[in-house]
């Protein structure tokens, strides 16, 4: 993909992107600002100094599972221009934690002074059966503690066989619960996330909004793409249909990610991080006026570019 091209060619000694913008404060963690990266774009941690140099606030890194993977088979990345979309069926494609740890540790030493939060983003591999996926996310929570600032517990991604599943209350409170179990044991204090599917009924929201209630996770990650296909209106459907199986990214999905964003600032006081649509001020704004205490972008940053940090970093 073009975007992965420019981002390994910026210079470490490029300043056009920074600006000024007012330090945010969330769950213990200072934000220089609240433009963060989604996971998914730097899955290895392989593109951190570009990113920092970028201006991120924050990004995420991942989705990482214990063993590495392939993921699904080529082609699995698709643009749809007509509606700035894209459809992916990666699949969890990783190197794995050991390899993302590594980098992880060069980072920090070499940057130890970082003001971008890194969350990571963590996953089951796809030959772990759900009855055991609790296993796959505390490998991932307990390798890489100490080099995160924050967590992000994936369990929404359309990609990955049955995934999805684990978003009933009682599968995540297992998941979570074992979570939140490790982390009193630890000095270091990191705030977990919660990712969700924007295809899910907002009676299931409303069950994980309970859940959060019940166990105090820290908030939620408000969307990951969508497999509802009528979000596309100008593509050709021939073409769609072609393409196959994935999950839908970009500015389409913007009023019904807005949508679980305004749902979960109704009913909860919980931190959101909203993403989903973002591709310039007017949707980033959009997105923080329906409650988001953070943004991240993905889509946008494929076609916008680099200059769309701080187009939206200083709203």
């Amino acid at each position: 993909m073009r975007m992965f091209n420019i981002v390994r060619t910026i210079g470490p000694i490029e300043n056009s992107f920074r600006f000024e913008a007012k330090p945010t404060k969330i769950d213990g963690l200072t934000y220089k600002n609240k433009v963060g990266l989604a996971a998914g774009f730097d899955k290895d941690g392989k593109f951190l100094n570009q990113l920092y140099t970028l201006n991120f606030g924050f990004v995420e890194v991942g989705t990482v599972t214990p063993k590495p993977q392939g993921g699904n088979p080529k082609p699995r990345l698709f643009r749809l221009k007509k509606d700035r979309a894209l459809i992916n069926r990666m699949g969890f494609n990783n190197e794995g934690l050991k390899a993302l740890k590594a980098r992880l540790e060069v980072f920090r030493k070499k940057n130890r002074d970082c003001d971008m939060q890194i969350g990571v983003n963590i996953g089951k591999n796809k030959t772990t059966p759900n009855e055991q996926a609790v296993d796959d996310y505390v490998k991932c929570y307990e390798g890489l503690y100490e080099l995160a600032d924050f967590f992000i517990v994936n369990v929404s991604s359309p990609n990955t066989p049955n995934l999805r599943e684990l978003q009933n209350k009682d599968e995540l409170k297992k998941i979570l619960s074992a979570l939140i179990t490790i982390r009193t044991s630890k000095e270091d204090w990191k705030p977990l996330y919660l990712k969700i599917a924007p295809d899910l009924s907002f009676e299931q929201l409303d069950e994980i909004i309970e859940l959060q209630n019940e166990i105090s996770f820290e908030g939620i990650v408000a969307t990951n793409t969508s497999i509802d296909r009528s979000l596309l209106k100008r593509s050709n459907k021939r073409i769609v249909d072609e393409i196959g199986a994935g999950g839908i990214s970009g500015s389409v999905v913007l009023e019904v990610s807005n949508s679980f964003v305004q749902h979960i600032r109704l009913k909860s006081k919980m931190t959101i991080i909203g993403v989903g649509g973002i591709d310039d001020a007017t949707s980033a704004k959009s997105k923080l006026d329906a409650g988001a205490d953070l943004i991240e972008v993905y889509t946008g940053f494929v076609y916008s570019g680099p200059g769309l940090i701080k187009e939206i970093g200083q709203i």
